[in-house]
Formats: C-alpha cells, sequence, structure tokens
C-alpha cells in the first residue's frame, strides 16, 4: 500500500481540496446536481482529506447531529486511487474521530454498491432502498 496520509480539517481549511474531489466524483462522474453537493453541513462538519505526496485524492465528512450521534458522508474518492484501501482508511480516521467525540452511534446513506464496503466496518442496513441525486441508498448504523 501506498504511503497516504489522512488530515482531519475544518471546511475552510478543507473546502478547495474537498469540493475539487466531490466535484470530479459526484458532480463529473454520477451525475450529481452541482445545487447539491455543498449543504448547510459542510461548515459545521470535519473534513477527512487522503493525500498521496502532496495531492488530495480522497474526502469524506462527520457530522454532529446530536452529543451521540454522527453522520458520516460525502465520501469520495477518485477513480485513479480506488480499491486501494484509501477508502477504508478515511473511514477508520473518521471511526477514529467519532469516538473521540463520544458517539455511541454513526449513521449514513450509503450508495447500494457500497454497502458491502461499509458491511466491513461494522455497519448494519436498515430500511427501505430510496432515490437520493437519482442514485439508490439505503441507511446504514453504526453502534459504538
Amino acid at each position: 500500500m501506498r504511503d497516504i496520509v489522512i488530515l482531519i480539517k475544518p471546511w475552510r481549511e478543507a473546502e478547495q481540496e474537498a469540493y475539487s474531489i466531490r466535484k470530479r466524483v459526484f458532480i463529473d462522474e454520477q451525475g450529481v446536481p452541482e445545487s447539491m453537493e455543498i449543504d448547510d453541513f459542510d461548515p459545521i462538519a470535519q473534513h477527512a482529506l487522503a493525500y498521496l505526496r502532496d495531492d488530495c485524492i480522497a474526502t469524506a465528512r462527520l457530522i454532529a447531529l446530536s452529543e451521540q450521534e454522527g453522520q458520516i458522508g460525502r465520501m469520495a474518492v477518485l477513480p485513479a486511487n480506488r480499491r486501494q484501501g484509501i477508502g477504508g482508511q478515511l473511514l477508520s480516521a473518521l471511526l477514529g474521530s467519532s469516538k473521540t467525540h463520544g458517539f455511541t452511534q454513526l449513521k449514513l446513506h450509503a450508495q447500494l454498491s457500497a454497502i458491502p464496503f461499509y458491511a466491513q466496518f461494522g455497519f448494519i442496513a436498515q430500511g427501505d432502498i430510496y432515490d437520493e441525486a437519482g442514485i439508490a441508498h439505503r441507511d446504514m448504523i453504526l453502534f459504538i
């Protein structure tokens, strides 16, 4: 595995790199409307960024929904860097941050194709399949 560095930053420090990756993955590749990509949660979220040398190649965010509950989202890895364990490193960093914050549960909206990935980390799918930005999703939850 290549040497990846994961940094967790507030939006004001992460915005340019995180948005660049999210635009390439969600807007350009998956067709998510640009108007949906940035939301009111970005300024209050922690953003995990994965770096290979000086290049930011992946991002994800963690939102505090309450004192006990967090939500992981906007996980995106650039196409050339997928299937190399980078998403797992990002998720592990956010799980560690979740424990530091004292969260007892995490939730996320998983694209159907990503459910097996999240299940490896203990997330459990629940509820019905639904459409979010034109992509099939299902809720997942993890009790910490």
